[in-house]
């Protein structure tokens, strides 16, 4: 089937652009890093100046979910080096987005970076200092979440980072915090039902992830690559791209912005979101999943889900932690 994109009126399309390329700027002005994250900041030369330790061991993609168990003592695992540092240093160093509205974006009144990922990192925070007031945000694009905690640039990276095998041999993972899928996002006006009705169109996705990479599943769409979601948004309002592909959490806030756009089919994925930590650094997961298995508990999981998620129905279960990953002494 050849896509279903319907041609709008002339000045229907010039009042959708003005409005929303505006919209479009001013969430990508607010991906700019903040002076805290400049480079030569001697706090993140502090967390990249660690010497790489052993990985993490490979996983089968039968217990992709599988992480650390943080054991009987919980979040009581401050102690070990990589918490205590973190404590002495002052500030928890997260990987964030600043463009993904709803999971981690920049509000343009207070110029805060909110959503529901970084609620999940504040009570990390809190668990380390009683305050979430410590975090120290490094803005990065999709295809730079490996690489910061390959590195020791940040301490962890919560940016609808989904668990994957490959991602395993090269970091490490929380217990899962939030399930998500792949849809797509296509005009209001548009017919098609889900991603097999796009034959034939553009179909924009970040470059570095799994969501370009599930495109080639589908060759009769053309993919289009782009640094961040945000930037295959302005894509698709200048009417450069058909569609966009996304977890179900990116493109609901994509809609929200856009009164053009409206999100449809089923999921083709199952996408399950991790804290990203390096790999040798097994105390400072077991310590997340400590932290996460209380958020889950004691119902902060649910107020945030219904905060920024209430579009997609009442807030679900949270994902069931599981545990059993082995590795070597931390």
């Amino acid at each position: 089937m050849t896509t279903t994109r319907a041609p709008r009126t002339t000045a229907r399309r010039a009042a959708r652009r003005l409005a929303l390329l505006a919209a479009g700027a001013l969430v990508l002005a607010g991906c700019t890093a903040t002076p805290e994250t400049a480079a030569g900041d001697p706090t993140v030369e502090a967390v990249a100046s660690a010497a790489p330790g052993p990985r993490a061991a490979a996983v089968t993609c039968e217990d992709l979910t599988a992480s650390y168990d943080p054991g009987a003592d919980g979040a009581k695992i401050s102690g070990k080096k990589h918490v205590q540092a973190i404590k002495e240093r002052g500030s928890l160093v997260v990987g964030v987005s600043a463009d993904t509205l709803l999971m981690g974006s920049r509000n343009p009144i207070t110029g805060e970076i909110e959503g529901f990922d970084i609620d999940m990192l504040k009570a990390v925070s809190t668990a380390i200092f009683g305050s979430p007031d410590h975090l120290q945000f490094r803005v990065i694009t999709s295809g730079q979440r490996l690489d910061v905690l390959k590195n020791h640039e940040v301490d962890l990276v919560a940016r609808a980072f989904s668990i994957t095998c490959e991602r395993w041999d090269e970091i490490a993972f929380s217990a899962e915090y939030f399930h998500s899928g792949q849809k797509v996002l296509v005009p209001l006006d548009s017919t098609a039902r889900g991603i097999a009705d796009l034959d034939g169109a553009r179909v924009c996705a970040p470059e570095g992830t799994t969501t370009i990479e599930r495109l080639a599943d589908f060759p009769e769409v053309e993919a289009v690559g782009a640094q961040t979601h945000t930037q295959c948004l302005v894509l698709f309002q200048q009417g450069k791209v058909d569609a966009i592909t996304g977890d179900d959490t990116i493109l609901a806030g994509f809609a929200a912005q856009d009164p053009y756009a409206k999100v449809v089919g089923e999921a083709i994925s199952d996408e399950p979101y991790g804290i990203g930590v390096a790999a040798d650094q097994v105390d400072l997961v077991r310590y997340v999943n400590a932290v996460l298995d209380e958020v889950k508990a004691d119902g902060r999981w649910a107020q945030s889900y219904e905060r920024w998620l209430g579009a997609l129905g009442d807030a679900p279960a949270p994902p069931g932690s599981v545990y059993g990953r082995s590795a070597g002494s931390s």
